[in-house]
């Protein structure tokens, strides 16, 4: 599975006096797409942490196309965009529930080994689950 959706609600606390979404929680929403992509692998964030590696953010970019509101449901489209090695790296789209486009994203990461700080390759048990035919 390359790709993963999740939805939730837009909550008061994220939104600035206009009731719409402060700019800076898009990278929040961005870091729930990712955990809930490796979730719909099977694999979880705190297990790849456990065994040591970690995945730090060394690109982060925002196309802000719609604004999202105040208790909007929103879906966030996590999308792999190829296959990892020692980076991995995602594009994003952002819906309201009426399927406008509201935000375009894309991220890189960086495999680490916890305990060296050094980039390391993609774990295998997440390679495993990936499908990358043709």
């Amino acid at each position: 599975m390359n790709f993963n959706t999740f939805s939730f609600r837009v909550r008061y606390g994220e939104t600035d006096q206009m009731g719409v979404v402060y700019h800076g929680n898009y990278a929040t929403y961005l870091e729930v797409g990712r955990v809930e992509w490796l979730r719909g692998l099977g694999v979880s964030y705190k297990q790849m942490e456990e065994n040591g590696v970690m995945l730090p953010v060394i690109d982060l970019q925002l196309k802000y196309k719609k604004s999202a509101k105040y208790d909007d449901l929103i879906t966030i489209k996590t999308i792999l965009k190829k296959k990892p090695g020692v980076r991995i790296e995602f594009d994003y789209e952002i819906y309201n529930e009426k399927n406008e486009l509201l935000v375009e994203a894309s991220t890189t990461l960086v495999f680490m080994d916890k305990k060296k700080m050094r980039p390391v390759k993609c774990p295998d048990y997440i390679l495993e689950k990936l499908d990358f035919r043709g």
